[in-house]
């Protein structure tokens, strides 16, 4: 099996988050703890279905042979949130975990550019087994670095948004925002990893041809330089007895 073939088998990171079925059945549980707190006006009722929601989700993909990732992340955050939720005895508790879950991240984001690590380029790498040759080059550190900061801003626009909800305390609508920001804002910042990948590659491809063909010239001339400073014995040999020929017939 060729490296080609190898890496066209390679999990895209759409498959590693569980494909497009995997991102709606990650939120549901959501949905369902909001339908069930507005119409049952029972906050413990609404936490009961969302982790009984998130537990029958990692069954289902269970049973179908695929990816549990989502339901464990989604059990996780939904049971942190449930608790928050259950301590501050209030509906838009659910949402605060997310909400300061979305600063951090944001921070970490930003932070990653300025030790010049940025997360975009080394979680990429990580997620699909490549090396980090990248970093070496400046170029592409920096389309690293603008991919990144689009990771940012949709944690920091997450944060600012759907705080200020929470202060309002808008349940339906910080459910609207979880969701609205959540996936198509991830999107973006996939397209923006995309771009800044196949910008990093093709940048690194080109450097290594480069050096492959610079690798091949400097071989080509150390080859000519060895038969221009090698005498051809046969040939020298040739020239002497030639000479001696020459001088016995004198």
């Amino acid at each position: 099996m060729t490296s080609a073939e190898t890496e066209e088998k390679q999990p895209t990171v759409l498959e590693q988050m569980g494909g497009v079925s995997g991102m709606l059945y990650s939120s549901l549980p959501v949905l369902v703890f909001v339908i069930v707190n507005f119409a049952a006006k029972n906050l413990m009722a609404a936490i009961i279905s969302s982790l009984a929601a998130a537990v029958v989700i990692g069954v289902i993909l269970a049973v179908r042979k695929g990816t549990v990732q989502p339901a464990i992340s989604a059990v996780f955050g939904v049971g942190v949130a449930a608790f928050i939720a259950y301590k501050t005895g209030e509906a838009k508790g659910f949402f605060l975990f997310g909400i300061w879950q979305s600063i951090v991240y944001g921070s970490a984001f930003l932070l990653s550019i300025i030790v010049r690590w940025p997360l975009a380029g080394v979680i990429w790498t990580f997620l699909n087994g490549r090396d980090r040759s990248w970093r070496s080059d400046k170029a592409s550190v920096r389309d690293y670095d603008i991919a990144t900061f689009v990771w940012a801003l949709v944690f920091f626009a997450r944060f600012v948004v759907q705080r200020w909800l929470y202060d309002e305390d808008q349940v339906g609508w910080l459910a609207v925002a979880r969701l609205a920001m959540g996936y198509p804002l991830m999107a973006i910042a996939l397209l923006a990893t995309v771009w800044a990948v196949r910008r990093a590659d093709k940048r690194l491809k080109a450097a290594e041809e480069a050096r492959a063909a610079e690798a091949s010239e400097e071989e080509v001339l150390a080859r000519t330089a060895d038969d221009l400073l090698t005498p051809d014995m046969d040939e020298l040999k040739r020239v002497v007895e030639t000479e001696s020929r020459d001088k016995s017939r004198d």
